[in-house]
Formats: structure tokens, sequence, C-alpha cells
């Protein structure tokens, strides 16, 4: 293990029936509140009576900012941000999923930065102090509700890249499972690729004696890879919804890539096909990690040897340490098309048309990925295998 040091401030309120604690919560940060929140299924499924309830108990001022895309816009966020210093907003809460939450984290750091937002995405400049904020989660996926992160487009310049800072952690999330019974089945399948992505991440490093944190992601996988057939046949199980929501959780909260740094590529290179075809971030991430484990894999075959015994099972008797580690990744892609999800940029009528303009694009930092740095031609290879 590497030295490190652990931070994360969020406190998270987990369970049913928890939405009352943001009579608890909120008033402790001011009145003025801005509401932030997607395309609308939190009215329909009465999420947004219920919020609404609490926050005019508190007598909270409300301003609302609706319609965040699914792969959260630069000017959504711009949009928020001069909502916020128009009206003096004291406190953001983040209803949604993912893509509501990073939104905000951009609004609230924003609303305290004197330039350009977009400046703060590419590191330009630093995000020093942000707006209070919270959220309820809606969606299994992404972890955003307990970390920094943020993922932002600019549509315009088909950008699309990560960034976060200390100041954009949450305040308080509320998780409720109750919450994600409405979410559809392929949303609910895009979320659980989207944790299990989270984890193959951190799972492929080079630091040395990491027994614990190997064990703490192969069991989180194994407990989304024994759920999520259930789930995905049964969407208002409670007990599965519980199960996913916390593993999302626990994915990306910090907690499990202490001592090390993941590889974090195959994020990287959705984030340009996405940034260009504006796909859903999990289905490119379905698509391309089994292909950048592919072209890895002779990187360090005992990682992926492991991966595939511990927890895909593979009896590794008579097989090379290769032989074993490519049957575990076909398991990985067997389990993935067999809850529905994609297995080809085809599907989403991606060609080869745009390759070398989304292979430039996740090159804009220079080479990435820390398990195995890639250069502009290996991201081809990977796009090319996942067509």
């Amino acid at each position: 293990m590497n030295t490190f040091t652990f931070y994360n401030p969020t406190k998270l309120i987990f369970g049913k029936d928890q939405l009352e604690k943001l009579k608890e919560e909120i008033p402790q940060y001011g009145k003025n509140v801005l509401l932030v929140y997607g395309g609308g299924s939190i009215k329909k499924n009465g999420l947004y009576d219920k919020v609404m309830t609490v926050l005019n108990d508190i007598g909270a001022e409300v301003t609302e900012l609706s319609g965040v895309e699914p792969n959260p816009r630069l000017t959504t966020a711009e949009k928020g941000i001069d909502l916020c210093k128009t009206n003096k907003i004291d406190f953001i809460l983040a209803v949604g999923g993912g893509s509501v939450i990073d939104c905000t984290k951009l609004i609230a750091a924003g609303a305290k930065y004197d330039g350009e937002a977009w400046d703060l995405v590419t590191k330009k400049a630093a995000a020093t102090q942000a707006l209070p904020f919270g959220t309820v989660l809606t969606l299994a996926a992404t972890g955003s509700e307990m970390n920094a992160g943020s993922v932002i487009t600019n549509l315009e310049t088909q950008e699309k890249y990560g960034w976060g800072s200390p100041a954009t952690f949450p305040k308080f999330s509320i998780l409720d499972p109750q919450n994600t019974f409405t979410v559809p089945q392929d949303q609910t399948i895009y979320g659980i690729v989207d944790m299990m992505s989270h984890l193959f991440e951190q799972y492929y490093h080079n630091t040395s004696n990491t027994p614990v944190q190997d064990r703490l992601i192969e069991g989180v996988l194994r407990t989304v890879m024994e759920t999520a057939p259930k789930l995905v046949n049964d969407l208002e199980n409670y007990d599965h919804r519980e199960t996913i929501l916390y593993s999302g959780t626990l994915a990306l909260n910090g907690m499990l890539q202490m001592g090390y740094s993941g590889d974090w590529a195959s994020h990287n290179i959705e984030h340009a096909v996405s940034a260009v075809y504006d796909i859903p971030h999990a289905g490119g991430l379905a698509i391309l990690f089994p292909n950048w484990m592919k072209h890895n894999l002779e990187v360090n075959e005992g990682r992926f040897k492991q991966m595939a015994v511990r927890v895909f099972d593979v009896d590794p008797e008579g097989k090379s340490d290769k032989e074993i580690g490519l049957e575990g990744i076909e398991r990985l892609r067997k389990f993935w098309t067999s809850i529905g999800a994609p297995s080809q940029l085809a599907y989403y009528d991606i060609t080869d048309e745009k390759i070398d303009v989304m292979a430039d694009k996740a090159m804009a930092n220079g080479e990435f990925g820390n398990f195995n740095s890639l250069q502009k031609e290996d991201v081809v290879q990977i796009l090319t295998a996942s067509l």
C-alpha cells in the first residue's frame, strides 16, 4: 500500500422513510433553497410533492432548476449558477440521480467563483469553495451522492470531463430505496453496470499488498452480480433495491481505494465517446470495459486471473494465467449481456466514422491510465474492437 489520507465529510442518511430528515439538515444553512432535478420523473412518482411539503414546512424560499440532462451540460449548470447569484441562494438540494448531483456540484462551486464555470471543469482554476448542498438520491449508479467528483459535458465543444474538489462533497445525502422503485429497467441496468465499472476501475492497479481492498471490491462485485438479475426481474423489491443502492454508494465513496490509485482509463475513453455521440454513460462502459480488459490482459495476467477466479468462479485447473483471465473477461461480457446491457457501439449506431475524433478527445490531456498508460493507438484499438 501507499501512504494515504482518507477524507469524506458527507453524512449518509440511509433507509426507509428518511425524507423528514431534511427538516433537521437544511435549516442549518439558510432558507433560500435552489431545488435541482431532472426531466420530471420525480413529479410523476410523487417525490417532488413530498420534498416540497417538507420545504414548505420549514419555511424555505424555493427556486427551481429542472431539466438536468442524463449527461449534465455546462449550459444547464450555468443557468443554476445565475439563479444562485440572482436569488442569493443559501443551500442547494439535488433530487435525482448522479447527473443531477454532478450538475449541482458545478452550480455550487460556480456560485462562489467569479470566472467561467468551465474553468473549474478543465482545471484552469480550482474550486476552493462552494455553496452547501445536499441530495435526495433516486438512482443507484454513480456514487456521486457521497463523493466530491462530477462529470460535465460541453456540447458546444464536444468535450466531457471529470473534475472535483474537497469543497464539492455533499453535506448530506438521503438514500431511501423506495425512491428507486420507479427507475425503469434500462436505467436500473445502466446503474448496475456503472457501479461495477467503478469497482473494476479501482481493482486494476499495480500497487502491492492490497489484500483488504481486493477482498472488499470482490465482495461488493459478487453481491451486485447475485442481486442484479433478481432486481431486473422484480423492480419494486425493497431488499434488492436496498442492496444495489448501498453497493453503488460504497463503490465510489473512497473507502475501497485507500492506499492506491485505480486505473480510470475506460471512463476517460467513454467520456470521449459520449461527448461526441451523447450516449448513456454506462451503456458506453458496458461496451468498452471488456475490450479495455482484453487490450491490457498481458500487463498483469495475475491480476486478471485473481478477478476471474474469485469473482467469476473460473476453474483455473490446467489453464495458463492468460487463459484464466480471458475466461473471466468473457464471463463478465456474458453477465452484462444477460441482464440487458449492450455489447457493441453499433447498438447506438456508432460506426468507425469518428474513431479518430473520439481518440483525439480521449487524448486531450495526454496519455492516461494508471494500470497501463494508453497512447492514441491503444485508444483506437479499443474503440475499433468495440464497434
